[in-house]
């Protein structure tokens, strides 16, 4: 286990360290690095989520040693000014902040969230938009989207604020001009339709990109520009003093714990030794609860009925959750008994966290009749159609159904972080291999061949390659199929903290709907 966190932590370093290397050039510009500026904008000594940082992992190069994950963005929920808000900022320091497939998924990503939790949106802007090179039609399409979240999200009266560090270009434009405060900074700030290369080629049009877009122009001609800021770190404080001036968390008080928590009885360090790599070993979820709930007390709800389902109720910092999670597959009894409790914690308004580890529902001539289907479908039913933030956590296996029945990222979690050693597949590469082989043997059998156990050999083989190749949280967490890899051991904190998130959402009155600000 520490193996692979140490695996994690140093992609994430390679990132940081890639962007860095462009501090030479930032430094000669008179400009900040990306993580720089998201320092200077978040509270000092707050906490930061960061989300996705795997992003795009293998993606971008298919060397394991070359590429580059975090899809080219920085994004998590931090405090600016004493506001929780949503913070996504290009990573310029790698390949110019240029537009990446997953990066685009990240962004979108990140505003779904902030739509969700009604929290403001701030970006710092600096990209060379699409690499045209690398062009792809889906990407352009679905790029749209992106522009119009942060229309719904200005809309829904929740405000986004945009510092434009550098270029803005083409459809990058509408990020900066879809915003409802803009900050600009002198003679580095271009936002324009066109740069010069593509005005020329277009129109035969001659002009500088500071005629085109340049801050200046843009604060005191055009109007797309509402501050003009002299370099980055006057750039950030202005961004700062327009969230403090938003007043935006006025009457609301802040989401606390309803008693004094006490920390767990049983030592947290201890679920990187708890928790099997290997997900054919059994681990009894209840010691790894124990590690996260204050004070290691767990209220077990139908401990007797589908045991090898668990539910209960325990607080995480104060906060009181319902907790799902597998002893092994789910049974009819446990879907059952986990579709009563989905309810029952609706009932009560309290969130769910669910701690994936199961191989999926159970199978077999006595399970079909005993109506695994028709019960695996009651949770799966319940699950969608929950009213309270669901969180889930891969903490081992999520394979089949039982990925749906546990809220997997496809049933929209309010947050979904994956450990270090989780797995997500229809099946084990195994399972599938072996399927395939009989299917193919018995269609050679019915056209009168003998089957060659050299190519079911082979067929075997080719098929535990692919699904292994995709289990990982190295492949699903590439993909945004979670919002992070976390350490065990971080658990309860980052559950603390985006249970914060929820119940202040909960908590937030709704503003009142309105357009985007329109520029003069």
């Amino acid at each position: 286990m520490t193996a692979l966190i140490d695996r994690v932590r140093a992609l994430e370093a390679r990132t940081r360290a890639a962007s860095a290397r462009s501090k030479p050039r930032f430094e000669k510009r008179h400009q900040l690095l990306p993580r720089e500026r998201v320092a200077l904008l978040l509270d000092p000594g707050t906490p930061f989520v960061e989300l996705s940082t795997l992003a795009g992992y293998l993606m971008d190069s298919t060397d394991p040693e070359k590429s580059i994950p975090g899809g080219g963005v920085i994004a998590g929920i931090g405090f600016v000014s004493g506001v929780r808000v949503m913070v996504s900022a290009s990573d310029s320091g790698i390949d110019a902040g240029a537009l990446q497939p997953m990066g685009l998924a990240k962004q979108l990503r990140a505003q779904e969230l902030a739509l969700e939790n009604k929290l403001p949106y701030v970006q710092l802007v600096e990209s060379a938009g699409a690499n045209l090179m690398n062009y792809r039609v889906e990407d352009f399409v679905h790029g749209g989207s992106m522009f119009r979240n942060l229309a719904r999200l200005s809309a829904a009266g929740l405000p986004v604020v945009t510092v434009t560090h550098g270029s803005s270009t083409a459809g990058g434009a509408y990020q900066t001009g879809l915003s409802d405060y803009i900050v600009m900074v002198r003679d580095r700030t271009r936002a324009f339709l066109a740069g010069p290369p593509l005005l020329k080629a277009a129109t035969g049009e001659i002009a500088t990109e500071e005629e085109l877009g340049g801050a200046v122009m843009h604060t005191s001609i055009s109007g797309l520009g509402d501050y003009l800021a002299e370099d980055d770190r006057h750039a950030i404080a202005i961004a700062r003093d327009i969230v403090a001036g938003l007043d935006w968390d006025a009457g609301l008080v802040r989401a606390a714990p309803e008693q004094a928590p006490l920390p767990p009885r049983l030592d947290p360090e201890e679920l990187v030794g708890l928790m099997p790599v290997d997900h054919k070993r059994p681990v009894d979820m209840k010691q790894v609860i124990a590690r996260i709930v204050d004070d290691s007390d767990f209220l077990e709800f139908g401990e007797r009925y589908g045991p090898a389902t668990v539910c209960g109720h325990a607080r995480i910092e104060g906060f009181a959750v319902g907790i799902i999670t597998n002893n092994g597959p789910i049974d009819p009894a446990g879907a059952n008994k986990a579709t009563h409790f989905i309810q029952a914690c609706c009932q009560s308004e309290t969130p769910i966290i669910y701690l994936n580890n199961t191989t999926g529902y159970m199978v077999g001539r006595a399970y079909e009749e005993a109506g695994m289907i028709k019960h695996g479908s009651k949770m799966i039913q319940a699950v969608t159609s929950a009213t309270v933030p669901q969180i889930t956590i891969y903490c081992g296996a999520s394979f089949g159904a039982g990925n749906y029945g546990m809220c997997g990222r496809g049933f929209h979690p309010r947050f979904c972080f994956s450990w270090p050693n989780a797995r997500t597949a229809v099946m084990g590469g195994e399972q599938a291999a072996q399927t395939m082989a009989i299917v193919t043997a018995a269609a050679a059998k019915r056209k009168g061949v003998e089957p060659d156990q050299a190519q079911l050999d082979a067929l075997q083989k080719r098929i535990i390659d692919i699904f292994d190749g995709q289990m990982s949280v190295f492949a699903t967490s590439s993909r945004l199929l979670d919002d992070g890899v976390i350490d065990p051991r971080d658990t309860r904190a980052v559950l603390a903290e985006v249970l914060a998130i929820c119940r202040e959402a909960e908590a937030r009155q709704p503003r009142r709907m309105q357009f985007s600000v329109a520029r003069p």
